[in-house]
């Protein structure tokens, strides 16, 4: 059975807009990148859309007994990360505003509950991290990429994210996937060990749930603390200052 949980995103400019929303499966919680029904977006992490994930992941640690969380989209784009279309109208604003981005990615990293990321599209740059930063991943296998696009487009990342990807995985697939910028797509990225699965792409979501149903009763205080542990050096890079991005943002604009 589903249930959507019941939120508005706050108003912005007088609108409404939603950029993300919860649903749940039982005791599994789905955060959907995106607005309902819109399969067309490219679900990147903008301001406001970094402040509802949030928002949402307050509603979901809220809760009490056994459970879990999964993250998806619709349409052929889990996210393309950063929102560089903002960045570069707000060139002063960027080093806060990356900064607010690793500290969804450490969040997401250490949450207290099993994750699992249902990719049903291309993953790129903050997009592909946030991905990985989940327990479990699970990513189409026929269409869609992970890339973190960094190198080839002149952009360097902070040290955070560069830890994020050595934790998470495999040293010398971690070493190409930055140093490259090469695309995988998901039966690579998983043989690889980039992510954990991929099927079909009518069984990415049916497949996320089942592995986060399978772990809901490790939900609790015990799993985060040993998330945190096994994690304290990455987590505290990504929730620290980001310095120099600005810089950077300023020379693309340029």
């Amino acid at each position: 059975m589903t249930d959507r949980v019941n939120r508005t995103s706050p108003p912005t400019n007088g609108s409404v807009p939603v950029v993300a929303y919860l649903t749940r499966d039982d005791s599994v919680f789905v955060l959907h990148l995106g607005a309902v029904e819109v399969t067309d977006d490219e679900h990147v992490f903008g301001p406001d859309q970094v402040a509802e994930i949030n928002a949402l992941l307050d509603e979901v640690e809220a809760g009490q007994g056994p459970a879990a969380l999964v993250t998806t989209s619709a349409g052929k784009f889990y996210s393309t990360g950063l929102d560089t279309a903002w960045v570069l109208s707000h060139v002063d604003e960027v080093d806060p505003y990356v900064e607010s981005v690793q500290r969804l990615l450490a969040r997401i990293l250490t949450f207290p509950m099993p994750t699992v990321a249902a990719v049903p599209g291309h993953a790129f740059g903050a997009g592909a991290l946030f991905a990985i930063a989940h327990d479990h991943a699970v990513m189409r296998a026929d269409r869609g990429y992970l890339c973190m696009p960094g190198v080839t487009i002149g952009a360097s990342y902070a040290p955070g994210s560069v830890m994020l990807v050595a934790d998470r995985v495999p040293v010398r697939v971690g070493h190409e996937l930055l140093m490259t910028g090469r695309r995988y797509g998901g039966t690579e990225a998983a043989a690889r060990g980039i992510v954990d699965a991929a099927t079909p792409l009518d069984q990415v979501l049916p497949a996320a749930l089942d592995h986060a149903r399978a772990h809901q009763n490790t939900r609790g205080r015990t799993l985060g603390e040993i998330k945190a542990s096994r994690y304290a050096a990455t987590a505290a890079a990504l929730r620290s200052a980001v310095r120099g991005v600005d810089g950077q943002a300023a020379i693309a604009g340029s």
